[in-house]
Order: C-alpha cells, then structure tokens, then sequence
C-alpha cells in the first residue's frame, strides 16, 4: 500500500496570516515543527513543504528547523529557480519535487509541463542527482510528460490528481483511467510513481485503486480536518483509510493506452 506524505504548507499560511512580518517572534503560532512532529506522530511517512519565490507560506529558517527535527523524511516541493536550487542542495532533503511555480495561483493548478521547459529542467535534474537528493517532477497523467520525465534522469513522478478530484460521475471516470495509464506506463518506464492534489477522506479510495502508486502526498484535506480533531489524529484517520483499502489493482489488469 502506499505510504503518506503529509503537506504542512498550509499550517505555515495560518501562522503567516498573522505573523507575516516576523515569523520567527517568539509567540508566532502555529509552530511548523511541532505540525511536523505531530504529523509524525499519526503515521506519516515524511513530510513535504513548498519553499516558494514569494516566500507566502513556508519560510527558509522552517527548512532548516525541520531538518533537524523530522525523524522520516523531507519532501521539498520547489520551483525550477536558481535560488531556490541552491538552498536545496545546502539542505540535502531526501527529495525533491519539481513543481510549475506561478505567483498568482493560490496553490500550484497542474502539472509541470517538463516537455516545454526540458532544456532548463535538465541541469536542475543533473546539479540535484549529483548532490545525492532524489528527484521527482509533479507531472500531469500524459504520456509525452512521463516519457519526458524519465529521459531527464528524474526518478520518481508524482501523477498530479487534480483533475480528477475536481471531476464528477463520468468525467471522474475518463480521469481514473488517464492515472491508471500513466502510472503503468510510468512504472513501465522505471519511474517510482506517487500521486498528489486534491486527495481527501472521500475520494482516496478509488486513488489507492490506482496501480504502482508507491507515495500519496495529501495537505489541504489534512490540515482542514485538523482544525476538528487535532493533526495527529487527522493523519491517523487519513493512515486508517489507506490501510483499509484492499491495495491495487493487478497492475496488469488495464492495458497502457498511452
């Protein structure tokens, strides 16, 4: 089954909605660390935080408090900027997700289009590998991006789910089977395939359908039941739902069509 990475961006944009100026006064709450431990705590498998451009949520001193606080793993999802590059590699996080970055968005809406910027992504891709960290490119479920992904040297992709969490009845159904393709093609490929966006309590279920997913990455869904039952707890009920489920299916059962 697979494992869960869980998303603390948004504790961060709570904590900026009031400390913003001074994240780092001594009363600025609520504290990433601890959202870290306590999503540790309920079983998660790592913990993924975006450091942007604009600096919105996370900030680049929370980077380096969880390094030496997170006891799994740390997933940092980044944009393909210089600056950014070069704190990643002081940082050395286990991963790294190479995400599209757009100012104006609220959160990051679709995949990477690694097929139109490959000629950049690909000494981003090269300068992380060569510093040990392992890389993975958030991609839409298309077969040009993952064809793309494996022939710049990333490791993993993560199927961005998005489109079909925002889908209902039949529209769902044609976006299922879109991941179920790429991820076989993916895996195909020998790419480590895991899956974010839009992930929740409800729909999970027929993502862990998916084939070869090996990571869910799931924030918002998290963080908002949080607000009811506390973060350790909505991770374990998130972990719960995982564990549940009777895992994949046959990997071989649907034909690639990509």
């Amino acid at each position: 089954m697979p494992s869960l990475g869980v998303n603390i961006d948004h504790v961060a944009t709570l904590r900026q909605a009031r400390y913003a100026q001074d994240p780092t006064v001594r009363n600025a709450e609520p504290g990433i660390v601890a959202a870290a431990r306590e999503a540790e705590l309920g079983g998660a498998a790592g913990i993924t935080v975006h450091l942007r451009g604009d600096r919105r949520h996370i900030q680049d001193k929370d980077l380096w408090d969880l390094k030496d606080a997170v006891t799994t793993k740390i997933n940092l999802e980044m944009g393909n900027d210089p600056e950014i590059l070069a704190i990643a590699l002081r940082l050395k996080p286990e991963d790294v997700c190479l995400v599209p970055e757009n100012r104006q968005e609220i959160t990051t809406e679709g995949g990477l289009d690694c097929v139109a910027h490959a000629e950049s992504l690909a000494p981003t891709i090269a300068e992380l590998r060569a510093g040990g960290v392992r890389v993975s490119l958030f991609i839409d479920p298309e077969s040009g991006q993952i064809d793309c992904a494996a022939s710049l040297g990333a490791e993993v992709v993560e199927l961005h789910t998005g489109a079909f969490a925002n889908a209902e009845g039949e529209a769902a159904d044609v976006e299922w089977k879109r991941l179920d393709i790429a991820a076989q093609r993916a895996a195909r490929l020998g790419l480590v395939v895991n899956a974010g966006h839009g992930i929740n309590y409800e729909n999970i279920a027929r993502v862990l359908k998916l084939p070869r997913i090996e990571e869910l990455n799931i924030g918002h869904s998290i963080v908002s039941r949080a607000i009811f039952v506390g973060l350790r707890e909505a991770v374990r009920e998130m972990n719960a739902k995982i564990q549940q489920e009777p895992g994949s299916q046959d990997p071989d059962s649907s034909p690639d069509r990509g």
